[in-house]
């Protein structure tokens, strides 16, 4: 608990819900007020400890201000030492729990269609399914984490976002753009999305939610907080239920996009001065269809469908006190996937069954001394997959549970790997720098070592410079290594994927505008793709493939600005943001990419937000892209992507106690765009709901 007393009457406004340290308060000397500016987008952040404050205002005659702050203490990571604002090393871009309530989404998928640095490609709606990638990679190259942990499928990454918690849990999204191994480990070659939630979230005893559109679309969803005091004992339990009609049908007239899915999410906390204590497990079962989401000139199939089960649990902890802080997880996964390539016809084509279990123990500790602070740690992960059709044969088969099957397949890996690093922090300028080592037994790999530094530099109270070197690398997925059904042929010898990348940048901040720029450069050696070479007509298949090297390019600039001041209204934001991507490699004629060759060569995002009475805001947001690529059509030819831009609007009419809004996706329905060749998009979509504070 901080006290600090205020006798100046000058007052600094601090617009960013994001940039609050303890040094702030404590270094200022004058009345601080802090409010919230709820933008349009994602904004970059430093790697900091953030944190959610209760301010007590009382004022007297002289102006005197007392603040009493309630600091409770959340990171977010961009090294694995926590640092403060003014030490932030690296940028993280952050999208505040203000911002996932007003953007017009109903998942997490969609939710990070407006980050500028983030591709999302989307197969079937409202989280359906999804593959995400970051600054021109692939699915498979970012890592996926809930709390810190990692929750990535390494069966595929088609599955990774089956997330057990839903957008009401979330208080914050974090997205570490570029190769983030000496931060999270292994598989975050181009970047990592960490999805943070907390039982302290939220107020009074719970909300409930209801919502209905197009093509059949309802959704029912409650969370509840059963212990509400203060410390040392917190929880909450959430669940929802969603399904669709879908927007489209197969030749033979039957639903193929619908879908219909459920979630269960339990987290707890004990936290107390000595001690803080973490706990949270989910569930997350749906089925889709997933019409043509798979299928080839060569398999035209328009009927497929797929059912996944996700559960999650972790135990986190760490301590209070002592000269080394130390931090551990303990978590254990398992994804179980069912894919029908006839629907409902396991006597055309089998069912693909696959079951896959994560077994992982990390530690994390950091310690301070004259020469900065230092962090070292290690983790152990295991993953291990059975199932009817990917992996080797196995010595003793597995039961699959309500069949009369069973798993003949299987591989088994354990990944470890230990990071060093060291924080040097000056006035205005500040050091990180340190390695990961990592080590597969799948490949018989050596322990390599993987080097990175982050480098910024305070150049004035408004202006902030930084740069990074930093390197990683990712383990195939098992689909990539051996799936080869219907046109696809997997190689069980691809080599990990191996990334370095330079970025420099600046950033300026000021109470009317947040603005930030990056240059970076990838190289990526190894690659891995599924690619096709089309000048093999009827005997043409998807291969995955290690390209030789992939040189990535690119520039990122986004500028917010706080229009409240000068239109006189309470809350009006004007976001806009850029992303420019050229990839140079080398391809022969005729062979076409489904992953790696294909990526967003412009993307280009938009925001307004404004209050247009007491209780109603509107937001509208925009978005337009250019991929580069190509896909083989049904009839054999070579179409290429081509621009397409989308508008989303949400209107919330809100009050203390119940909150009533709609959503328009697409308003312009446009019907013509794609994100995977052969794979139809919805046109207009409307959603409309209320939400009830308990």
């Amino acid at each position: 608990m901080f006290k600090p007393q205020f006798n100046k009457h000058e007052v600094l406004v601090f617009r960013q819900f994001q940039r609050k340290g303890y040094a702030l308060f404590a270094c200022l000397g004058r009345e601080v007020v802090i409010s919230v500016l709820s933008v349009a987008t994602l904004e970059a952040a430093g790697t900091t400890s953030i944190s959610d404050e209760t301010w007590r205002a009382s004022d007297d005659s002289t102006k005197t201000a007392a603040r009493e702050v309630m600091l409770d203490d959340v990171s977010i990571t961009g090294s694995r030492a926590p640092l403060t604002v003014s030490q932030a090393a690296r940028m993280v871009t952050v999208l505040s729990r203000e911002d996932i309530a007003q953007a017009p989404v109903q998942s997490i998928n969609d939710l990070l269609k407006m980050a500028v640095g983030i591709d999302v490609r989307q197969r079937g709606p409202l989280g359906s399914q999804t593959d995400i990638s970051i600054r021109g990679g692939t699915q498979e190259q970012i890592i996926i984490l809930l709390n810190g942990i990692n929750i990535s499928d390494p069966q595929t990454a088609h599955n990774t976002m089956d997330l057990p918690c839903d957008v009401a849990d979330i208080v914050r999204i974090e997205v570490l753009e570029g190769p983030a191994g000496r931060t999270y480990g292994t598989s975050s070659l181009v970047g990592a999305i960490n999805i943070v939630t907390s039982p302290r979230h939220g107020d009074g005893p719970g909300e409930v939610r209801l919502e209905g559109g197009s093509y059949g679309y309802a959704k029912a969803s409650a969370r509840v907080r059963p212990i509400q005091s203060a410390r040392p004992w917190q929880a909450a339990v959430s669940g929802s239920y969603a399904r669709s009609d879908g927007y489209t049908r197969s030749k033979g007239g039957s639903l193929n996009t619908d879908f219909s899915g459920s979630k269960a999410f339990y987290q707890g906390a004990y936290d107390d001065e000595q001690v803080k204590l973490s706990w949270h497990m989910g569930i997350s079962d749906k089925g889709w269809g997933s019409g043509t989401f798979y299928a080839t000139p060569k398999w035209q199939a328009d009927e497929q469908y797929e059912h996944t089960t996700k559960t999650f649990m972790a135990l986190q902890g760490e301590n209070r006190q002592g000269q080394v802080h130390l931090q551990s997880a303990v978590y254990w996964q398992q994804n179980r996937d069912r894919y029908e390539g006839y629907r409902g016809r396991p006597e055309v084509m089998k069912y693909n069954y696959n079951r896959c279990d994560v077994y992982g123990l990390k530690l994390n500790s950091y310690f301070d001394w004259k020469l900065g602070r230092t962090a070292f740690g290690a983790e152990l992960r295991n993953e291990d997959l059975v199932s009817g059709n990917l992996g080797e044969a196995l010595s003793r088969t597995h039961h699959i549970k309500g069949t009369d099957r069973d798993y003949t397949l299987g591989i088994n890996r354990t990944n470890i790997s230990a990071h060093l690093e060291h924080n040097v922090l000056l006035k205005r300028l500040t050091i990180s720098a340190g390695f990961v080592a990592a080590k597969s037994s799948w490949s018989n790999m050596n322990m390599t070592l993987y080097p990175g530094i982050d480098m910024s530099y305070q150049a004035s109270g408004s202006i902030k410079l930084f740069a990074s070197y930093n390197s990683s690398l990712r383990l195939p997925s098992f689909t990539e290594m051996y799936y080869k059904l219907q046109g696809y042929a997997a190689d069980p010898h691809l080599k990990p994927e191996e990334m370095q990348a330079i970025e420099v940048g600046a950033r300026y901040s000021s109470t009317t505008i947040q603005s930030k720029a990056t240059l970076y450069h990838h190289h990526g050696k190894d690659m891995i793709d599924w690619i096709m070479d089309t000048r093999l007509g009827s005997d043409a298949q998807w291969q995955s493939v290690n390209h030789t090297k992939v040189n990535t390019y690119g520039m990122e600039a986004n500028v917010v600005v706080n229009l409240s001041q000068w239109l006189n209204s309470r809350k009006t934001s004007l976001a806009l943001s850029y992303s420019y991507i050229h990839q140079d490699k080398d391809l022969e004629p005729g062979v076409v990419s489904q992953y790696a060759l294909e990526y967003l060569r412009h993307k280009l995002v938009g925001s307004l937000q404004t209050s247009l009475w007491s209780h109603l805001t509107l937001r509208v947001d925009y978005r337009w892209q250019d991929r580069v690529g190509s896909y083989t059509t049904f009839s054999g030819d070579i179409n290429d992507y081509t621009p397409y831009a989308l508008v989303d609007t949400h209107l919330e009419w809100s009050t203390k106690r119940w909150t009533v809004f709609t959503d328009v996706n697409n308003v312009m329905n446009n019907h013509s765009y794609v994100d995977f060749g052969n794979v139809a998009q919805p046109g207009r979509w409307i959603v409309s709901g209320v939400k009830i504070k308990l």
